[in-house]
């Protein structure tokens, strides 16, 4: 936009999705946020996510070109696309995640019954 309305440069942003698949759903979150943050640090903050232990098997990280169908089976219930994203300053930011609504949902059931498992003892 900024290219075409130059006094519009930083101030406004698009992002088109085409999403043909019947199980892969995108979240296109656009935040301000209540501290600064540069984009490289938000996508610092998701990769140690990952990583902890509470979040392990829950949410990934990627900054491969991707498309719907790379994700269609997978188990993970929040896929950070950190290329999709973009901040426009330091507490305005586009944040993009991909999941398998079908598949991802069910690994989760999967966890939920496990977890029962270990605190509900008859």
């Amino acid at each position: 936009v900024g290219s075409v309305l130059p006094e519009l440069k930083g101030k406004l942003t698009g992002m088109a999705f085409r999403v043909p698949t019947p199980d892969v759903s995108v979240v296109d979150l656009t935040v301000r946020l209540a501290k600064p943050a540069t984009y490289d640090q938000i996508k610092e903050a998701v990769k140690a996510a990952k990583s902890d232990p509470e979040y392990c098997g829950v949410i990934d990280y990627t900054e491969d070109e991707v498309v719907s169908t790379d994700f269609v089976g997978n188990s993970y219930s929040s896929i950070f696309d950190a290329k999709a994203g973009i901040a426009l300053n330091d507490t305005f930011v586009k944040l993009v995640s991909w999941y398998d609504n079908e598949w991802g949902y069910s690994n989760r059931v999967v966890d939920l019954i496990a977890h029962m498992a270990t605190v509900d003892k008859f």
